[in-house]
């Protein structure tokens, strides 16, 4: 089977694609249809299909000889435990949790926040919902109260579920007062919080609204599995809106779980039984298909990694967490290896572990510099992929697809479209362009199963912001271009997209060089202000580790590098030595936070930032080096 002719395949018949992959899943009634429309005139794959999510990941396995396989794997090395699940004890843990929401009065479609670090319990609580039918919302442990109560209002939860708190590398995050300022703040009060205490934190509880976990599981009868409805909602996942206000992105039963089994088979090439590591957080898309659903429903080993790619204890963690439990595909993001090779640039932990089990490293969240990609390369000696989804997608978009066929590999490219996906690079008329032109990246509509089929609650403005501007298909918001072999290369947010002087020109291009200097360990470009060209781009970074050159030598460099590979015409004239940058918990870049500074806009300080004491650093640092419209405040 050659990527090309199922790719093909995939496109000319798509709903008759799609139809044979779901016949790999266990259905209590297959669906009779493949795709749909809604009563909102919007598109729903396999309805009429009954089945259950928590049944395909757990007792599907049991069933059918997997009841003694490891599913789960928890490491912790910010509090030293490490617990294993086999299916079988995972499927008792899970039925027994259930029962705890079940006796609360829980049933098919009522809504659950999870807000939880990343401990078993997250699991069990997600595939506890799952197994009832109702609709969980996980919300990143630690978040501020105000996004917390937003969410709150909007899914109108019955229950929370929470941990007494979670544990970084140097501090305790205590999670119950952010609960407790949170339910101040919001009109809806769900009916009780469900706390799991742990040892190191304890939560102060409320009588009458708190209820401690392990007293509930202690008297609980396991609850067995609710039918529902392949178009039935599994979960919301609120994501970052232009607005301000996030978006509830849905997610379906039938369409997701056909997409995660689908998918870790044909883009990750990994088998039934072999173990696969995401190294993420439960908190984002990525821990909800790729730690959670994906793995289980397809029968693999999962790991829930409680830690950092560095100084938990080290940076040799990560190789410690392949070599110890064998992983055959490791999936993470950019940001965590250029924090490995901040620390250890040469390798020298890397050496202390056998990592020869790994087939493939994947990474994604954000744009793969080249620099990273060769250095993991050089590192593992395994094919590493870079990928692009998004939250809305829940899945891979463009991926170059392992389990099919291994293409080359371009660094710089986030592979060709991935099978189902109608990849199109449109001009701002909506028209199709040539290979080699950039434009905006967006995907033929009807979209594949398990991409979100609207936003909760939120019809009008699911249309507005994916549907309207490009009539026939969905926008994506990202830039790109195609190359003459069929491969995207995204280069950023269309508003990462700077214009100057009349010319549209990419930061990601900018910062691929830069990211390439010997002596640059992560780098970030913005477009900031400027009263003659519009924006110039100003170039932002961090030095590697026990580097013996100056500011000034570094950017005199780069500004020749960037004038060499780009031309004069992206008039690339200031680069900046920073301690750090700022960013997401998840490890992305704030780019634009980065421009509102430089231009003195106002902005409300993102709830998803990693230490908002980076921001007034910045700020400083971009009036002493007198960058943009802060060179003319005081």
């Amino acid at each position: 089977m050659t990527y090309a002719t199922e790719y093909q395949r995939s496109i000319d018949n798509f709903e008759g694609y799609w139809q044979e992959l779901a016949e790999a899943i266990h259905w209590f009634e297959a669906p009779q249809v493949g795709l749909s429309k809604d009563e909102n005139d919007l598109y729903r794959w396999f309805k009429g299909g009954k089945l259950n999510t928590c049944y395909l990941a757990l007792d599907h396995h049991v069933m059918n000889g997997r009841a003694d396989q490891l599913a789960l794997i928890y490491d912790s090395p910010v509090t030293g435990k490490k617990e294993t699940y086999t299916y079988r004890a995972l499927l008792e843990e899970v039925a027994r949790f259930a029962g705890v929401l079940k006796a609360q009065g829980i049933e098919k479609g009522d809504r659950v926040i999870i807000y939880m670090p990343m401990i078993p319990q997250v699991t069990f609580a997600m595939l506890a919902c799952a197994r009832l039918g109702a609709v969980h919302s996980v919300v990143f442990g630690g978040f501020a109260a105000h996004e917390l109560a937003i969410r709150i209002d909007d899914a109108k939860p019955k229950l929370i579920l929470a941990a007494s708190g979670g544990k970084e590398i140097s501090r305790i995050v205590p999670y119950k007062p952010i609960i407790d300022a949170a339910l101040e703040k919001s009109k809806h009060q769900p009916q009780a919080c469900i706390m799991y205490q742990r040892e190191f934190v304890k939560a102060e509880m409320q009588d009458g609204r708190d209820l401690d976990w392990m007293e509930l599981l202690a008297t609980a009868e396991p609850a067995s599995y609710v039918t529902v409805d392949a178009t039935d909602p599994l979960y919301i996942l609120y994501t970052s809106g232009t607005t301000g206000r996030p978006k509830g992105v849905l997610r379906d039963n039938g369409g997701h779980a056909v997409a995660m089994y689908s998918s870790l088979k044909n883009v990750y090439g990994i088998k039934p039984g072999e173990t696969y590591w995401a190294a993420s957080d439960v908190g984002w898309v990525v821990g909800h298909s790729y730690i959670v659903y994906a793995p289980l429903i397809y029968g693999c080993t999962t790991i829930l990694f409680e830690g950092k790619p560095i100084k938990t204890p080290d940076a040799g963690t990560f190789w410690r967490v392949i070599e110890e439990y064998q992983v055959k595909v490791f999936f993470t993001a950019p940001t965590a290896f250029r924090a490995i090779k901040k620390e250890d640039s040469k390798g020298e932990l890397r050496a202390k572990y056998d990592t020869s089990c790994l087939r493939y490293l994947f990474l994604a969240g954000e744009r793969t510099d080249v620099a990273t990609l060769e250095w993991c390369e050089q590192m593992l000696g395994v094919p590493v992929i870079d990928h692009w989804w998004q939250t809305e997608s829940g899945y891979p978009m463009l991926a170059n697809m392992a389990g099919l066929e291994l293409q080359p590999i371009k660094p710089g490219s986030a592979g060709p479209p991935a099978c189902g996906f109608d990849v199109q690079i449109l001009d701002p008329d909506g028209n199709v362009l040539a290979a080699n032109e950039e434009g905006t990246v967006a995907i033929r509509y009807p979209l594949p199963p398990g991409c979100l089929p609207n936003l909760w609650e939120d019809t009008a403005r699911f249309k507005e912001s994916y549907l309207e501007p490009y009539p026939g298909f969905y926008f994506t918001g990202d830039g790109g271009y195609r190359d003459e072999d069929g491969y995207i290369f995204i280069t950023g947010r269309i508003d990462d997209i700077i214009n100057v002087a009349g010319h549209r020109l990419s930061t990601a291009a900018m910062e691929e060089v830069l990211a390439s200097h010997p002596a640059i360990a992560e780098c970030a470009v913005v477009g900031v202000a400027d009263d003659f060209k519009g924006q110039i781009p100003v170039g932002f970074f961090v030095l590697k580790a026990g580097i013996n050159t100056t500011e000034e030598e570094v950017e005199k460099e780069v500004i020749q590098m960037v004038r060499s590979t780009i031309g004069a015409v992206a008039a690339f004239k200031r680069a900046v030595q920073v301690e750090r940058l700022p960013k997401t918990r998840s490890g992305k870049i704030l780019r634009k936070i980065m421009r509102y500074i430089a231009d003195a806009r106002s902005f409300n300080p993102p709830s998803t930032i990693e230490d908002m004491q980076v921001l007034p650093e910045l700020e400083e640092l971009m009036r002493q080096k007198r960058i943009g419209n802060l060179a003319l405040t005081k």
